[in-house]
């Protein structure tokens, strides 16, 4: 079984589609009841037959995260594979009902704790990794259970390569996406490092992945601009840029290696702070804290 984040549209769709070619169930993830239903009805379109299950979640919202978590383990022990594919850039600075900025909320926080949320349910996939289901979405392969995060490459600009705890949200100086998107690709790669650490013998492993630009998202849609049309330009087709993610969910070749980041199924340095031991468990910290409930 396969969880989903950001797949009604774009690459987390594309990513959706292709797991379930596999042949296990996967669970399709959007902020609304019809945003996932549209959703359900392309993939089912593109993949006659495919086992699909919705389930709504507003990835900004802890509330929502946690009710979200909560009902995918009323109806599921385990789960094989999850992909965190939602994202957003925001031309304004907006701040959610957590007091959170928005990009930080969804970018990382929503990484952060709707994987906490279902670490049990990943290590018991893994501990059963032997049985027919997993034998359909891991073609030649059992016993480990896979977390995917899409990232970006995040070596360029001045904001990439390091983070600044003292204001991760964005809150001091003039606010853009420029300067509030990068820093939340480098914290990915810092949580997906972390988690690889901590879950490390527990048979569930972890890696991020750079899909490079991807053309028609509706990611780039409140930002627009030349960078939405360069995107648009030059980037791959959603289902092109679903490759490596996949290859990362399902290949026997990707089931022993974690805490890597990838691109084009090669592995990607990690300037800066993304090889800072002490950076990545400072963020983990900070995320702690920040998502402890009211």
């Amino acid at each position: 079984m396969a969880l989903v984040t950001g797949s009604t549209g774009g690459l987390g769709k594309a990513i959706a589609a292709a797991l379930a070619r596999e042949g296990g169930t996967v669970v399709v993830v959007g902020r609304s009841q019809a945003r996932v239903e549209d959703a359900l009805r392309d993939v089912r379109a593109s993949v006659p037959g495919a086992k699909l299950e919705p389930l709504t979640c507003d990835l900004s919202s802890q509330a929502s995260i946690r009710t979200a978590g909560h009902e995918f383990l009323s109806r599921h022990d385990r789960l094989d594979v999850l992909v965190n594919a939602a994202g957003v850039f925001r031309k304004e600075r907006h701040v959610t009902a957590d007091g959170l900025e928005l990009t930080f909320a969804t970018n990382v926080m929503s990484y952060f704790l709707l994987t906490n949320l279902l670490l049990d349910a990943l290590k018991k996939g893994a501990a059963q990794g032997t049985d027919s289901e997993r034998a359909e979405l891991n073609p030649g392969r059992s016993g480990a259970s896979r977390i995917v995060n899409i990232a970006s490459r995040y070596s360029n600009g001045p904001w990439s390569t390091k983070l600044d705890f003292d204001d991760l949200q964005t809150a001091k100086g003039k606010y853009s996406f420029m300067r509030s998107t990068p820093p939340t690709m480098l914290a990915r790669v810092l949580l997906t490092q972390e988690f690889a650490e901590r879950l490390r013998g527990t048979g569930v492993v972890v890696n991020a992945v750079h899909p490079g630009l991807v053309k028609d998202t509706a990611l780039l849609q409140d930002v627009g601009g030349p960078f939405r049309l360069l995107t648009n330009t030059f980037g791959a087709s959603a289902d092109k840029a679903a490759d490596t993610p996949v290859w990362l969910a399902t290949s026997p070749e990707a089931a022993g290696v974690s805490g890597r980041f990838w691109a084009k199924r090669k592995e990607l340095p990690t300037p800066g702070m993304g090889s800072d031991p002490q950076a990545r468990k400072r963020l983990w910290e900070e995320c702690e804290r920040l998502s402890r409930p009211a």
